[in-house]
């Protein structure tokens, strides 16, 4: 244990509501918790279901310490591992964690430990538990529990499936007895039984937590002026305090868009699979400790994190299935205040993730799936109607409906808050594919919207294709809206996009119905859109960025953590500073009633807190 850490001392061991009060600080469990940490305590296994920031670890937290003997939790990532056991020890729990980047020094100290009962909870890889000497090592000892967090990567069906998760199998088998919860926030039914068939939990319960995160508002608009697209998101949320992910396609990309903002004087950094582990370490380090950075990265970055103050996510490219999105713009708001997701996609992005599935080495049965995952993507984000209720369906959850059996707009997605206009886009379309065939599917959309502009460009009368019956006959509609038409057949099936070659545009047998007018096609009219401001409001009455006194707690939580060398939001929430703020308790008592201030966190730094709200 670190300096200063005291350990848990099991006063309330069997008390499921005396530990929450007492070591984390909350006066009640949160939706489905309390049912899933009393049947673990009480010698239970099962599955959790919950979404990112509804509360996931005190169901397991919770429970080993209520139990004999200690917790082991499987979990897939270092930086993690480390995150969680750090906050554990804010909390005077005796925790630690075992994996292969530990000095061999410290891991004989944890085993020490571990065999010495001194540990309440131990934090170790997939890989390294499933070794013969680590189940040799727990055969000898009681255990509280076993926990397997981001049990989505046991599945072959998961968007970020583990081949060393499958080997956690061996748990059932082994340590019978002994309760085994796999938890995880994204994984649709299939997922789901795959999950229960490998960890041998088909006959225990599935604990199901609404997948919504009403806090965060939703948009996806079309990557028109990337660059402009980007300032104006960095303007929306000037000044808010928190973090910013940006998601891309590829590692050239996310470098290249860190360079750029840095250039605009913002703190980013790139985050992918192929930097150097110093670097990658460092970066993480940055992000976790509370620095108002901005990460640009790949789905390398961000399985798990426990930062609860990114305050917007966006994605630059077509995420590859609804689980993936989900996932990752549920790292957004975790804390439960006003967040913010965009995601930005293009014609070719729908194009080419198509072309992926189809060209990958993946199995027939895998490939269909794949595809089914993409376009439930695809409609999402090209959806007239709510997009929240569409994704929640993604995960068999259905949305609330009113009396008449019609969805409820959810007031925070871009749709709910400003309807698109529909129009019968059939004649639009004819027009396009017709333009696209005369050309002879050899040019992009720039040419071919030149075409039906009636431009004479360099390159139209080079071709000729000023004499083609298209020339002029779409003057009638902008550029942008040609380009939406355009990307609309695509995400339609109607057209595809040669990604391999130069982006031309190649009709598609879908496109046959339409030219002969056997099909009606009603497409969303593409105009310039403001953001929309959300309709939540602040959540849990936190004060905005820039209250002076919320601003004077964080300042000294900042100078705390890094005198610690820990994640600033370990010590104290954001959310937890707001009520602090708000309340402005007096005393050590009042401070103490407030969530998030446990017990040990008000004996170490009740006394500085006070001191600071008095100054």
């Amino acid at each position: 244990m670190a300096s200063g850490d005291m350990p848990y001392d099991g006063r309330f061991d069997g008390d499921p509501f005396s530990v929450l009060a007492r070591v984390f600080g909350h006066a009640g469990f949160r939706g489905r918790q309390e049912e899933v940490v009393r049947h673990v305590a009480d010698g239970g296994s099962g599955l959790v279901l919950m979404p990112t920031g509804g509360g996931k670890s005190l169901c397991y937290q919770v429970p080993a310490l209520c139990r004999p003997g200690v917790g082991i939790v499987v979990s897939p990532l270092i930086a993690l591992m480390e995150d969680q056991v750090a906050a554990l020890r804010q909390q005077g729990v005796a925790a630690a964690a075992l994996h292969s980047d530990l000095p061999e020094g410290e891991a004989r100290k944890v085993l020490a430990e571990l065999h010495a009962g001194d540990l309440k909870l131990l934090y170790v890889s997939p890989e390294r538990l499933t070794l013969e000497g680590t189940l040799a090592r727990l055969d000898t000892l009681p255990i509280a529990l076993f926990a397997v967090d981001e049990a989505h990567c046991v599945s072959q069906w998961g968007h970020h499936f583990r081949p060393e998760y499958r080997g956690l199998g061996v748990l059932a088998a082994r340590f019978p007895r002994t309760p085994r919860l796999a938890l995880t926030a994204t994984a649709d039914p299939r997922t789901v039984e795959d999950i229960r068939a490998q960890l041998g939990l088909s006959d225990a319960p599935v604990f199901r937590g609404g997948f919504d995160r009403p806090n965060i508002r939703i948009e996806a608009r079309p990557r028109e002026q990337e660059r402009a697209q980007l300032r104006a998101l960095l303007r929306e949320h000037a000044g808010a305090s928190g973090a910013g992910i940006i998601y891309c396609g590829s590692r050239a990309r996310t470098e290249q868009t860190a360079e750029w903002l840095r250039g605009e004087g913002q703190d980013a950094l790139a985050f992918h699979a192929g930097m150097e582990a110093a670097d990658k370490r460092e970066a993480h380090r940055r992000f976790a400790r509370g620095d108002a950075v901005i990460m640009c990265a790949t789905i390398a970055f961000g399985m798990g994190i426990d930062r609860p103050d990114v305050r917007w996510v966006l994605h630059l490219d077509l995420p590859r299935s609804p689980e993936s999105w989900y996932q990752e713009i549920g790292r957004a708001g975790r804390d439960g205040l006003p967040a913010h997701a965009l995601l930005l996609y293009g014609a070719g992005d729908i194009a080419l993730a198509r072309h992926r599935v189809e060209e990958s080495s993946a199995a027939p049965e895998q490939k269909r799936i794949e595809r089914q995952r993409l376009e439930a993507m695809v409609a999402i984000a090209e959806s007239a109607t709510c997009r929240r209720a569409l994704l929640l369906r993604c995960f068999g959850e259905e949305p609330p409906q009113d009396s008449a059996g019609s969805v409820v707009p959810c007031g925070n997605c871009d749709v709910c808050l400003s309807p698109p206009r529909l129009f019968d886009g059939t004649v639009a379309a004819q027009k396009l594919l017709s333009a696209v065939l005369r050309t002879g599917r050899r040019f992009g959309v720039g040419h071919v919207v030149d075409v039906l502009r009636g431009r004479l460009t360099e390159k139209v009368a080079q071709f000729a294709h000023d004499r083609l019956p298209t020339f002029g006959v779409g003057k009638d509609l902008s550029d942008a809206a040609w380009r939406g038409v355009a990307r609309q057949l695509v995400a339609h099936g109607a057209l595809d996009v040669a990604v391999e070659n130069h982006g031309e545009l190649v009709p598609t047998e879908a496109a046959r119905p339409i030219l002969r007018g056997e099909e009606k096609l009603m497409l969303r009219a593409d105009v310039a859109r403001q953001a929309a401001p959300s309709r939540g409001g602040r959540v849990g009455g936190a004060p905005a960025s820039g209250d002076p006194l919320f601003e004077k707690l964080r300042e000294w939580r900042r100078a705390e953590a890094q005198a610690q060398s820990v994640p600033a939001y370990v010590i104290f929430q954001d959310r937890t500073l707001a009520e602090i703020a708000t309340a402005r308790p007096r005393s050590l008592d009042q401070l103490g009633a407030i969530p998030g201030v446990g017990r040990t966190k008000l004996e170490r730094y009740g006394t500085a807190v006070l001191k600071v709200l008095q100054d």
